[in-house]
């Protein structure tokens, strides 16, 4: 992939000289340019889109001239108000007590009570009907405010601790915050059910006083003038690859329709790679000129350093998956494990479109090739419709050959990427793909799927095979295993491009992006249907 050209030459600490506040980074009349970035998928997992999302927060707040506040909602629980515009009347009591019922209802979880579960659904479906009523009326829906001088520890731990380091703390838990009372999935759920009617509707939220709105997946709402609405795009595997979801039918048509009114709106779409831009103008090629490519961020905990190899069996025994502690290679097989062990790595969620089945084929190969002591380490929770994959995993686990990873922390990750004899990708499908940069970055070496976007974000830093063929991959993996001087010097040559092609997705060099686009967005009248 190329970089722009203003990036080409830029040096890491060149880019981060680009950075600080000027005039071309202002909104209209002079005022820092004032962004609502949705924070939700932050309250998820480690990797993907939360990931991006703690990254991108984090560093537009680094750029001068941009004034970010984070978007509080809950994909699936109605949240307490927060203040309103006239809280100043509240005494103190009263003020902490309504922010730390917001603290509350985004994280109750656990057992509830049949009443409690009965007051829950009817808040929810009062909130379908009054999402319907309000969109159909015209009204703004408003957005609580919550203040987070109080409630750092919650803002960082729940929101930040995942993935930025604790030098950051100050950095996000500062910033100001908005509430949005509706779940995610009720601004979904009601859309779907009035397209039933004609055509699907959804509410306007009351964003006045900000320049724009950043959603993190096709957004299932509206903004109101003169704000700028922009859908972080990160893959239209929801459309082009359904087969590959979970809960296919909702996800599906979710995507769709809440795409279709974006577009229909005027958004703008920062896609995460080229690959993903031209996907989504193959469906909707009317958003081909509000459609830019600007790539994800590698978090700063993907770096190469010396390590010691035999720190690998300590991590294969203890991140062992908890649900299969069982079998999930054996703490004996691991004890015996020699230091500098080799074994391929692959870091992915557990579900059919990762294509774990064509790389296990594929190892199973090498092992009966002359490769008998190859180990295969799998990092990843379970996702949807695992249980045929695990099946044919098990054997293995209880074998030793193979380990089933989950919770490694980002520096023990860091370590698997740097030893192991290669990270590979097969995925069938992706929007960007994480974990090729982040070994690219550790020092390791990457074999992927021959995709667009591996292609496009891997450039000639990876090893290519076909997903569709274990025998492809086997003969790909076989030719950097190899002892000879031709495998030795293949790999020397993607360690060095990798580490080349890695610095493209540093905060440095991704942020200047974002900041011309941010200048040219607020410089662009806004289009509101």
């Amino acid at each position: 992939m190329k970089n722009p050209p203003a990036l080409d030459s830029l040096t890491t600490a060149q880019a981060r000289q680009a950075l600080p506040r000027d005039a071309a980074t202002l909104g209209p009349g002079g005022n820092d340019i004032k962004v609502l970035l949705e924070m939700r998928p932050a309250l998820d997992g480690y990797a993907g889109i939360p990931q991006e999302t703690r990254l991108l927060f984090r560093g537009l707040r680094e750029i001068g001239g941009v004034e970010v506040e984070g978007l509080l909602q809950s994909s699936t629980r109605v949240l307490a108000r927060g203040l309103s515009a006239n809280a100043n009347a509240l005494s103190a009591d009263r003020r902490v007590n309504r922010l730390s019922k917001v603290v509350v209802s985004l994280l109750q979880n656990g057992k509830r009570s049949r009443q409690e579960q009965l007051r829950a659904g009817a808040r929810m479906a009062w909130q379908h009907v009054r999402m319907v009523l309000g969109a159909v009326l015209g009204l703004l829906e408003p957005m609580g405010v919550f203040e987070p001088a109080r409630f750092r520890d919650f803002v960082w731990r729940s929101l930040f601790a995942k993935t930025l380091p604790d030098t950051d703390f100050a950095q996000v838990t500062r910033a100001n915050y908005r509430v949005l009372r509706a779940p995610w999935t009720a601004l979904h759920s009601a859309a779907l059910a009035t397209r039933r009617f004609g055509h699907a509707v959804y509410p306007r939220l009351d964003t006045r006083g900000y320049d724009v709105l950043i959603s993190e997946t096709p957004f299932p709402g509206r903004v109101a003038a003169p704000t700028q609405l922009v859908v972080r795009y990160h893959d239209a595997i929801p459309l082009l690859m359904p087969h590959t979801i979970a809960d296919r039918a909702y996800h599906q048509a979710s995507h769709y329709e809440a795409l279709r009114r974006n577009v229909r709106d005027g958004a703008w779409f920062a896609c995460v790679s080229e690959a993903t831009r031209q996907d989504l103008i193959s469906v909707f090629p009317q958003a081909q000129a509000r459609a830019v490519t600007i790539p994800n961020m590698v978090s700063h905990h993907y770096f190469a350093e010396a390590s010691a190899p035999d720190r690998v069996a300590e991590i294969l025994r203890t991140r062992r998956n908890a649900t299969l502690a069982s079998g999930n290679g054996g703490g004996a097989s691991v004890s015996r494990a020699a230091d500098g062990m080799a074994y391929l790595l692959m870091v992915s969620t557990i579900e059919p479109r990762k294509n774990h089945l064509t790389l296990l084929a594929a190892w199973e190969r090498l092992r009966s090739i002359g490769h008998a002591d190859l180990r295969l380490v799998f990092v990843g929770s379970l996702g949807w419709d695992h249980s045929a994959i695990v099946k044919k995993f098990q054997p293995w686990l209880e074998r030793g050959g193979l380990h089933l990873l989950e919770d490694v922390p980002s520096e023990e990750l860091r370590l698997l990427y740097r030893h192991a004899q290669v990270t590979v990708c097969p995925s069938y499908g992706e929007g960007f793909d994480y974990p090729g940069v982040e070994a690219m970055r550790c020092g390791g070496i990457v074999a992927a799927s021959d995709i667009a976007v591996h292609r496009e974000v891997f450039g000639d830093a990876a090893e290519y095979f076909s997903p569709y063929s274990a025998e492809d991959l086997a003969a790909s993996l076989g030719r950097l295993l190899g002892n000879g001087a031709d495998a030795a010097k293949r790999r020397d040559a993607l360690r060095s491009i990798g580490e080349a092609v890695a610095l493209r997705y540093l905060p440095e060099h991704v942020l200047p992006q974002w900041q011309s686009f941010l200048d040219r967005l607020t410089r662009t009248p806004a289009s509101h249907s």
